[in-house]
C-alpha cells in the first residue's frame, strides 16, 4: 500500500509511518514545517508539503496513494481552555475532512481513515455505549461528529471505503497531556476530584497507531471504538501513575471546589465516565493491543522516562 498522513509529525503520526514502514508499505506524510520535515523523514516516512485546508494542494501531494489517513489534531495543553483554543482543532476536524476527502476522491483513492473520538456516542447518564449508539451532540464535539458525518457522505458520493476509528483517551511518553498530567502529580497539583470513581476508556498511542494499520490493511466500511482492555477508574489511574513517578498520592477535592479552579471540560474530563469497549475491533480485525491495561502502558511510559534520564546523566 502506499499511504497518506495527516499529522504526520504529531505523536500518533509517526508512530503510524514506522509501523507501516515497518510492514512494508510506503508512507507519505503531509508537513507544513522543516521542523515536520525532519520528523516525517526520521520516521521512515517520505515529507510532501501541502495546506491541510486546500484540496487541490493536498490531492498534488497525495498522488499516487491509494490509502489517505486524516490523523491531524490540534488539541490545547493547557489546564483551562476557552472556546478559541479550539478553534484551530475544529477547523480541522470540519474543513480539514471536507478537503481530504475531497483529495482522496481526486486521486482515486480506496480507502479514507478519519480518527475520531469514542465519547461521541457517550450516554448523558455515563451507562455503557457501543458504536450503534445515537452520537450525543454538545459544543466541545460537535465538531468530531461534523467530521464523522462529512467523511461518511463522501463515501457516499465517491465510493471509497470509509473507516472512523474512535479512540479512548490517548496516553504515551511524549503526549503533552501525559506530561502535563505527570508534572502535576510530582508537584501535587492534580487531585482526586470527587470520588474519583469516574471510568476511563484508555488507548496507548502506540496501540492506537496499530489499530489504524490494521484497519488500512483490511478496509472496511464503518465505525469502531479504539480502546484498550480494561476501564480504569481515575483515581485508580492517578495512584497508580503517582506511584511509578515517585510521587505523593493525589490529594482529594470535593467536585464544588475543583470547578473553582478548572474549566468545565477540565472538570469533564476528571468525573465523567466512557464506559466501551474494542470488542467490535479486536473482532472484526483479529487486533490485540501491545499494552491491554494502563498498567503496563505506564510502566511502560515511567520506564522510557527513567532510560532517558539516565543517557542525560553524566557518569
Amino acid at each position: 500500500m502506499k499511504i497518506f498522513i495527516s499529522g504526520a509529525s504529531g505523536v500518533l503520526g509517526r508512530r503510524m509511518l514506522k509501523q507501516f514502514v515497518a510492514r512494508g508499505h510506503s508512507a507519505i506524510g503531509l508537513v507544513r514545517s522543516t521542523k515536520a520535515e525532519t520528523a516525517v523523514r526520521e520516521a521512515g516516512g517520505e515529507p510532501r508539503h501541502a495546506d491541510l485546508f486546500d484540496a487541490d494542494s493536498l490531492a498534488a501531494a497525495a498522488e499516487g496513494c491509494d490509502t489517505v489517513i486524516h490523523a491531524a489534531t490540534s488539541i490545547p495543553a493547557k489546564q483551562k481552555t476557552t472556546p478559541a483554543d479550539w478553534a484551530m482543532n475544529d477547523r480541522i476536524r470540519r474543513k480539514g475532512t471536507r478537503c481530504l476527502t475531497e483529495a482522496a476522491a481526486k486521486i482515486g483513492a480506496k480507502t479514507y481513515l478519519q480518527q475520531s473520538i469514542a465519547w461521541v456516542a457517550r450516554p448523558a447518564n455515563d451507562s455503557p455505549f457501543e458504536e450503534d449508539f445515537p452520537t450525543v451532540p454538545t459544543p466541545t464535539i460537535q465538531s468530531a461528529i461534523d467530521a464523522e458525518a462529512i467523511a461518511r457522505e463522501a463515501e457516499s458520493a465517491e465510493g471509497f471505503t470509509v473507516s472512523i476509528l474512535r479512540g479512548g483517551y490517548f496516553y504515551d511518553s511524549e503526549s503533552a497531556h501525559t506530561r502535563m498530567i505527570a508534572e502535576a502529580l510530582r508537584k501535587r497539583q492534580i487531585p482526586i476530584v470527587g470520588g474519583g470513581a469516574a471510568m476511563w476508556a484508555l488507548i496507548h498511542t502506540d496501540d492506537a497507531a496499530s489499530a489504524f494499520v490494521a484497519a488500512a490493511e483490511k478496509p472496511t466500511s464503518g465505525v469502531w471504538h479504539i480502546v484498550d482492555n480494561e476501564l480504569v477508574e481515575v483515581r485508580a489511574f492517578l495512584k497508580e501513575f503517582a506511584a511509578l513517578l515517585g510521587a505523593p498520592e493525589p490529594r482529594r477535592v470535593p467536585v464544588l471546589l475543583a470547578k473553582l479552579l478548572a474549566d468545565e471540560q477540565t472538570i469533564e474530563y476528571f468525573t465523567r465516565s466512557t464506559r466501551t469497549t474494542n470488542a467490535c475491533f479486536r473482532r472484526d480485525f483479529g487486533w490485540t493491543p501491545r499494552y491491554p491495561t494502563y498498567r503496563e502502558g505506564l510502566k511502560q511510559i515511567v520506564s522510557e522516562w527513567s532510560s532517558a534520564t539516565e543517557k542525560r546523566t553524566p557518569a
